[in-house]
């Protein structure tokens, strides 16, 4: 209904960026999070037409209605659709893009039958990439993350959020959030910081967590708050890393120093995660691959959007997946997300998501969009301004190269244009260039 209400300031409205000759648009519009039956509605506009003035949309609606209310500025941009379908640009609400290192040999042992668990025990995993991102340089670490940052706009990410945790020193966890803040070159995704100092515990800490959680109270967390550089905190509240108490015992003082909190939760295990969630209220609970419907139905209670990673399971071969059916069906809003970091999330395609999220996580179509756009969107605080295609929010947005059902067509070259606050900044799906 966007278009009407845009309709009612007639005359008034000039766009610099139009959008056109569209087969329908997925607006995904409608207040966040969305939950249970209102998950299924993506807001489905046949032959629309999407405008924006200096990067914010200013109507969406039937091109007939534009005709009538709109007008394009000297020099506008218009893209024609060809047909195609719209849909917000995605919002990758769980990454840990900033690394060193290269961890395909763990790879090549999970695909002869090494457990995630035996990878860990000889050394391998979270602990081998911190080694790695510690002797890395800033401007080393910030040049890998532009790279990364790159693939995941040419498959329509234009928002994410990304984690430290791969230094579990106090000066190496502000390296990595000083590379969130200040990426190498000239990439338009928008950023959000995670702390996540608790991601495990460093092997000069083994014997004497309790030590290290201290160090994270004592100083780190007020390190990060002190520089403004992490806007979330994330534990990874999981059996052998950090137990229900130490993830509250820090989360509080992380919610003290002035961030807000999300967590990693019942991943390899029913750890309790999912309930320490509630309890605090977190905006997120990620993972959740074994969450029980007692523990998802305080989750619903307690708002806290459950983030699922079905590219982690699949990639780590753990044998399940999220049960986000049940999820939905308890009234948890659902999000997805891709996991890209060394271990086991190595694709940066949210469509790859999407489609685990339909094939092995039961979610219908427009129910993993959703999650994919306003409720990832929600699950970082970002909502009121990206996630969905509405008047008043940027214009981030990805056109289809058919209709929007295709984003599952894994490896076909699906994705024609993806926009940027009313800016193309990847065009018939090449690399990153600006056009305006």
């Amino acid at each position: 209904m966007a278009g009407l209400r845009a309709c009612t300031t007639l005359g008034a409205l000039v766009a610099d960026f139009l959008i056109h000759n569209t087969s329908e648009i997925l607006t995904c519009a409608g207040p966040a999070p969305r939950r249970g039956a209102a998950q299924a509605d993506a807001g489905a506009i046949a032959r629309g037409v999407v405008a924006a003035r200096q990067g914010a949309i200013v109507f969406v609606g039937a091109e007939s209605d534009w005709r009538r209310a709109g007008s394009l500025a000297p020099a506008a941009r218009i893209v024609d659709a060809g047909g195609g379908a719209v849909v917000p640009g995605f919002v990758d609400a769980h990454t840990h893009a900033v690394f060193a290192g290269d961890r395909r040999g763990e790879l090549r042992r999970r695909l002869s039958g090494a457990t995630y668990a035996e990878i860990a025990a000889d050394g391998g995993g979270i602990v081998a990439t911190v080694r790695a991102t510690r002797e890395a340089s800033e401007q080393a670490l910030a040049a890998d993350t532009s790279r990364r940052l790159a693939e995941m706009l040419r498959c329509g990410t234009t928002t994410c959020e990304i984690k430290s945790g791969y230094g579990l020193t106090t000066e190496s966890e502000l390296k990595q959030l000083r590379v969130i803040a200040a990426p190498a070159g000239d990439q338009p995704i928008e950023l959000v910081p995670t702390f996540m100092g608790a991601h495990e515990i460093p092997l000069e800490h083994r014997g004497r967590r309790a030590a290290y959680v201290d160090l994270l109270i004592r100083e780190t967390i007020p390190a990060v708050a002190a520089q403004g550089v992490a806007e979330w905190c994330d534990v990874f509240c999981e059996t052998g890393v950090f137990t229900p108490d130490e993830t509250r015992e820090i989360l509080l003082a992380a919610r003290k120093a002035g961030m807000k909190l999300r967590l990693h939760a019942d991943e390899l295990g029913a750890s309790g995660g999912s309930r320490i969630a509630a309890e605090l209220r977190v905006r997120s609970a990620d993972h959740l691959i074994h969450v029980d419907e007692a523990a998802a139905k305080g989750l619903a209670a307690a708002g806290v959007v459950a983030t699922l990673l079905p590219i982690a399971s699949f990639y780590l071969k753990l044998g399940r997946f999220a049960p986000a059916r049940m999820l939905i069906d308890c009234g948890v809003p659902v999000a997805l997300a891709t996991d890209v970091n060394p271990g086991g999330g190595f694709s940066p395609s949210m469509p790859f998501a999407i489609a685990l999220a339909c094939f092995a996580m039961g979610m219908t179509f427009e129910e993993a969009l959703i999650g994919a756009t306003i409720n990832a969107a929600h699950s970082i605080d970002r909502d009121e301004r990206v996630g969905s295609l509405e008047v008043g929010k940027q214009m981030d947005a990805v056109i289809v190269a058919g209709p929007a059902v295709d984003l599952i067509r894994v490896g076909a070259d699906i994705i024609r244009w993806v926009i940027k606050r009313g800016e193309v900044v990847v065009e018939e799906n090449q690399s990153h260039r600006r056009t305006r």
